[in-house]
């Protein structure tokens, strides 16, 4: 029914039904702060563009992570359509920590949701949800020419996984309309075949934040199937951070450069760990990243961190 419905239909009036009684609000005190938090989006958007700073690396801050998705993930869109291909991708999404996180917070994700079912969830995803749906609400609304945040639906697909469908309506095509899945884990590769097939072949359909990187995570035998359906995904946007050989790398995917590596050293600097022989369409290898950084870098974190003990003391000891 899906490819039938293309240009005729918006997906909101064929999408399926999954969970319509249970609901992932925020206290009011936590969506003010999220409010704010997005508005200084909005103020980092617009000025940013206005002067033309030079783009760093990494987005320094929300706002400029949200500007890079909805460019690089339009610029993906298009690039499929012209191949003649069904729009299917990946935005792996960098949610900052909630405004009130300190450094000595052991769970910077504490529990909010006291008196719902989703409150047996602790930690992770069941708090992260909220300001998920407002980034990507914020992402639709720019990838979707001439449309607004008031044009998004949403419904959830699984309260225990915390998983939700978005739908943002185009005003000048229904077939311009795009599907994003929140947080989608294994145990919804059924939910995402049928989503799949009522967007169609023409419509955009997003995946963010995934709860997987590989087909045998979905199980032994589910393997071959998975896999066939995570062969039709590409890379829209990505900012994500992992440890390597201790530091803190941040890799990032934009449809205009492609992968990029870097390293946040202690003092906030960032160092370019890529090399150019690499190809960009490819994700950093784990060990040829810690074989560059190892070039880049040669004294690793813990030494340099004793060769600032010798020099100023420890840190108690130290003057403010």
């Amino acid at each position: 029914s899906s490819t039938a419905d293309y240009g005729v239909q918006h997906l909101t009036s064929i999408a399926p039904t999954f969970i319509t009684d249970i609901v992932l609000p925020l206290p009011k005190v936590e969506k003010n702060k999220i409010n704010s938090m997005m508005q200084h989006s909005l103020a980092t958007f617009t000025i940013i563009t206005l002067v033309g700073v030079c783009q760093a690396l990494i987005p320094a801050t929300p706002g400029e992570q949200t500007r890079r998705a909805i460019i690089s993930t339009r610029d993906t869109i298009s690039k499929i359509r012209e191949a003649n291909k069904p729009p299917r991708i990946y935005i792996d999404y960098l949610i900052p920590l909630p405004p009130a996180t300190s450094d000595a917070d052991i769970d910077p994700w504490p529990v909010f949701f006291p008196n719902l079912i989703i409150a047996i969830i602790v930690g992770g995803l069941a708090q992260q949800y909220p300001y998920a749906e407002e980034i990507v609400r914020e992402i639709l609304a720019g990838v979707v020419e001439d449309s607004t945040p008031e044009k998004c639906s949403s419904q959830v697909i699984s309260a225990s996984d915390c998983c939700g469908l978005f739908i943002q309506e185009s005003p000048n095509s229904p077939g311009l309309d795009v599907a994003a899945i929140v947080f989608p884990s294994p145990d919804q590769l059924e939910n995402m075949k049928q989503i799949e097939q009522m967007v169609g072949d023409k419509r955009a359909m997003i995946v963010f934040n995934r709860q997987y990187t590989r087909a045998a995570d979905f199980g032994f035998f589910k393997k071959g199937e998975s896999q066939q359906f995570l062969d039709r995904f590409e890379w829209a946007f990505a900012f994500q951070e992992i440890a390597c050989r201790g530091e803190d790398v941040k890799l990032t995917f934009e449809q205009s450069t492609g992968w990029k590596a870097s390293v946040i050293d202690e003092n906030g600097q960032e160092i370019d760990v890529m090399d150019d022989s690499w190809d960009t369409a490819t994700r950093p290898d784990y060990l040829e990243l810690e074989k560059k950084i190892n070039e880049i870098i040669p004294e690793p974190l813990w030494m340099r961190k004793m060769g600032e003990v010798q020099e100023k003391g420890f840190k108690f000891q130290r003057k403010q």
